[in-house]
């Protein structure tokens, strides 16, 4: 939380950008993303945080099948495969939590009895994968051109033996960690969207993680405008 993020994104490829590496001092690893890079879903993003990297693809609004359509509004699915095998009680407890977050801004309300498909492929795991997955599935839906009420993103926090808070951390400092917290968070107020927990924390330990997350985003989202402009502007 105490350190300052330098965001000054360069551009990486046509489609693509670049954040400027994590120096001492920083909260964040650097980011990069590159949208439109599949041809076959409707959008699709590769975001990498660090050494961690996701792929993600979005289907639709498309048909759904009778026995999953909502009258109302979009049936939304997420899918999470791993590098390695196949999906694992993990992959699925993220799917559900990536699920749940996509919900919550997602205006399914506009295409009702439809199917909306999150397809995320782990490319690396280098630490605070749910965190890059959620970023990946938010630049793939805008990729997509799905209505959303606002964008999001994830920020995990790390808690040492000694209290100390680490951002982004990498899968080295999550096994040292005697706690590790993931947020989702809203572009519009900085309003949580979605938390998961484990290991021990106090309720300082959580406001203090939280704080550190919503100020984090700050920076997400403007690499996200960064990385939009950079793409749109070159018509």
């Amino acid at each position: 939380m105490e350190g300052v993020m330098q965001t000054d994104a360069k551009m990486r490829t046509e489609s693509g950008a670049e954040s400027s590496p994590r120096a001492p001092g920083c909260s964040l690893r650097h980011f990069a993303c590159e949208q439109n890079l599949l041809s076959r879903p409707d959008g699709s993003a590769s975001f990498l945080q660090g050494d961690t990297s996701v792929l993600a693809g979005v289907y639709g609004p498309a048909e759904v099948k009778v026995s999953k359509e909502i009258f109302n509004k979009a049936t939304l699915e997420v899918i999470l495969r791993p590098k390695i095998g196949l999906p694992g009680v993990a992959e699925k407890s993220r799917e559900r939590l990536i699920r749940n977050t996509c919900e919550a801004v997602v205006l399914g309300a506009l295409h009702p009895r439809t199917s909306i498909t999150v397809v995320l492929q782990v490319v690396s795991d280098a630490g605070s994968l749910l965190a890059c997955c959620l970023n990946a599935a938010c630049m793939a839906l805008v990729d997509a051109g799905v209505p959303m009420r606002a964008l999001f993103c994830g920020v995990t926090c790390a808690l040492d033996s000694e209290g100390t808070l680490v951002l982004d951390p990498t899968a080295k400092q999550e096994k040292e960690a005697r706690a590790i917290l993931t947020f989702a968070l809203d572009s519009v107020e900085r309003k949580l969207l979605m938390s998961t927990t484990k290991g021990l924390y106090s309720d300082a330990e959580l406001q203090q993680c939280l704080a550190a997350a919503q100020a984090a985003s700050q920076h997400v989202f403007r690499f996200y405008r960064e990385s939009l402009q950079r793409r749109y502007s070159k018509s």
